[in-house]
């Protein structure tokens, strides 16, 4: 029997056209993109966040910079180096500052003592020229303290000893290690003791506090002077 060219090649009602029409080729791309293999290659929002930090310093620090960018980029880097100084900040806090602030209101051989060293010395000077020297060996030691605790060589608890306080701080300077116990036996005597101070005794405790001032301090860790 014979079949005619025509409908030897007609296609079949149920075959859906090669070409789709617009609402089809959205229908399929998106039954397509749906496969998991694609979801797992997408990017993450990590990976977009360190794409586009990645961009921005590559071109911040590229010797290639597009015309009218150089300004703006400047004060880009400025804010990204302020946010870091901030975060540091933050994180870590002023350390040279807290310490300074600590140190002036802690208790100092039981008492609470605001004044930093440099005032503690000249508040001693003043009372050695009135001979008032039970005063001025007491405050000129705690200058001396004071002096090592704003330098953070060391750390004077509350209820420490002035004895206790010259034996570590002879372990920091080795060389006054003496001398700072017969400050600290100066200090005692007229403070607990109530022996008369002499211009000796207070002699003795601002020739070790300048000797430390112009000393170098030892490094616990290594034995080595600190630089």
């Amino acid at each position: 029997m014979g079949v005619s060219s025509a409908a030897a090649f007609r296609l079949p009602a149920e075959v859906p056209p090669l070409t789709p029409d617009g609402e089809e080729a959205r229908r399929w791309a998106q039954e397509e993109l749906s496969d998991p293999v694609y979801t797992a290659a997408e990017p993450t929002p990590l990976d977009r966040v360190a794409r586009a930090i990645g961009g921005f310093f590559d071109q911040l620090f590229s010797s290639e910079i597009p015309n009218g960018w150089g300004p703006t980029l400047a004060i880009v880097a400025a804010l990204v180096v302020v946010v870091l100084i901030v975060a540091a900040v933050l994180i870590w806090g002023l350390p040279r500052a807290t310490r300074r602030s600590r140190a002036t209101g802690a208790d100092l051989f039981g008492v609470a003592e605001e004044r930093s060293a440099a005032r503690l010395r000249r508040d001693a000077a003043s009372l050695a020229a009135r001979g008032e020297w039970d005063d001025a060996i007491v405050l000129r030691f705690r200058g001396l303290a004071r002096a090592m605790v704003e330098r953070d060589l060391l750390e004077v608890p509350p209820g420490a000893t002035v004895h206790a306080f010259a034996r570590t701080a002879g372990r920091v300077f080795p060389g006054s290690a003496t001398a700072l116990e017969d400050a600290a036996a100066a200090f005692d005597d007229v403070r607990y003791l109530r022996r008369p101070g002499t211009p000796e005794l207070y002699a003795r405790v601002v020739a070790v506090d300048e000797a430390i001032m112009a000393a170098r301090p030892l490094l616990a860790e290594s034995g080595a002077p600190a630089r």
